[in-house]
C-alpha cells in the first residue's frame, strides 16, 4: 500500500517570482543532464569552492563548527575541510538533479550497500522500519538505493516556500519511488506508513529551536529532533541510520551504509527516546569521522542552548 500523494496547499496563483526560480532551477538541470558527468559535476564543484573560498558564504560559521567538532586538528587541515565540504555539496547537488533521470537498474549499479538484508527483513516484519540519515554524503542517493532495491520507500521533506519547487521534486522522488511525506504531516503520516509496512526515511541533525532533546554532538550538546525515537517507540518499529558515502573518481559510485540502531529496553518512555536519540547521534558522528569533508558543516547545528 502506497502512502498518498501530498499536495502543496497553496491555491493562489503562483507568484512571478516562484515562476522564475522554478524555470532557472529547470534549465540548471536540463543543462546538467545534458552534460558529460565529469564536467556536470566538476563545474558545480568549482562553484562550490567560490561559495567557501572567495565568496565565504557561511564560511565563519563553518570554520567554527570543524573547530568544535575537531579543536585537536591543525588548522591546514580543518581549511582542506572545510573546502572540500563546499565543493561536496555543490556536486552532489548536480548528481541529484542527474540521479532524477536514472533508472533503478543504473541506480543499483552505482552504489553498493552494505546491511541491506538486516532492514529488507525488518520491513517485512509488518512493523516497518525507521532510517534515520544526516547531511552526509548524498542523502537522496541512500534512499533512492533503498528503493531501487525495491523496498517501499517514503520520504520525510520540508514543505517548501515555492510550490512549482516542491511539486517538481516530489515528481522527480516519485520517478525514484519515493513517496514524499512534508515534515507538518509526519506526526499523521508516519504511523499509517509504519501501519502499512512502509520504510520511512527522516533527517534527524539539523538545530531544533523548540520541542527537540539535547544529546551530545562532538563533545557539545546540540538540540536533535525526538521525532524518529518518538515514532519508534510509540510503533515498536526497529530503526536503522542510513548514509550514502561517495567513493572517488568517475562514473560516481557510493557506499549506502545502513546500521541497526537498537533500542533501550525496559526504561521510560522519556529515557528511551533520549537514549535513542543520543544513540543514532553517536553513530552519526562517528561517520562524519571517517568522512568529514561530505559532512553539512554549514548548518548551525548548536545555535540553540540548553
Amino acid at each position: 500500500m502506497k502512502a498518498p500523494a501530498q499536495r502543496h496547499p497553496a491555491e493562489s496563483p503562483v507568484a512571478l517570482q516562484y515562476r522564475i526560480e522554478f524555470w532557472v532551477l529547470r534549465a540548471f538541470s536540463w543543462i546538467i543532464t545534458l552534460l558529460p558527468e565529469r564536467a556536470a559535476t566538476g563545474l558545480p564543484a568549482a562553484l562550490g569552492w567560490l561559495l567557501g573560498v572567495v565568496l565565504r558564504v557561511r564560511r565563519s560559521d563553518t570554520d567554527r563548527h570543524l573547530r568544535i567538532a575537531f579543536p585537536e586538528r591543525a588548522s591546514s587541515w580543518r581549511r582542506r575541510v572545510a573546502r572540500g565540504s563546499y565543493m561536496h555539496f555543490a556536486r552532489e547537488a548536480a548528481m541529484t538533479m542527474r540521479l532524477a533521470r536514472m533508472e533503478p537498474e543504473e541506480v543499483v549499479r552505482r552504489t553498493e550497500v552494505e546491511g541491506f538484508e538486516a532492514l529488507q527483513r525488518a520491513a517485512e516484519s509488518g512493523r516497518g522500519a525507521i532510517v534515520i540519515s544526516g547531511h552526509l554524503g548524498n542523502w537522496e542517493v541512500a534512499a533512492a538505493s533503498m528503493a531501487a532495491r525495491g523496498l517501499p520507500m517514503d520520504v520525510a521533506a520540508h514543505l517548501q516556500k515555492n510550490p512549482l519547487v516542491y511539486r517538481h521534486m516530489a515528481k522527480l522522488r516519485d520517478r525514484l519511488g519515493l513517496t514524499v511525506i512534508t515534515k507538518n504531516e509526519a506526526f499523521r503520516l508516519v504511523p499509517r506508513a509504519l501501519a502499512a509496512g512502509r520504510v520511512v526515511a527522516l533527517m534527524a541533525d539539523q538545530n531544533i529551536p523548540r520541542r527537540g532533546i539535547f544529546v551530545d554532538f562532538f563533545g557539545k550538546p546540540a538540540a536533535t529532533a525526538k521525532g524518529p525515537a518518538l515514532f519508534a517507540h510509540r510503533s515498536g518499529a526497529p530503526v536503522f541510520l542510513g548514509v550514502a558515502l561517495r567513493d572517488p573518481g568517475y562514473p560516481s559510485r557510493y557506499r549506502v551504509i545502513i546500521e541497526p540502531v537498537p533500542a533501550l529496553k525496559g526504561a521510560s518512555a522519556s529515557e528511551a527516546i533520549r537514549e535513542l536519540t543520543q544513540r543514532h547521534v553517536s553513530r552519526l558522528e562517528a561517520l562524519i569521522r571517517d568522512a568529514p569533508s561530505q559532512y553539512f558543516w554549514q548548518h548551525r547545528r548548536w545555535k540553540t542552548r540548553p
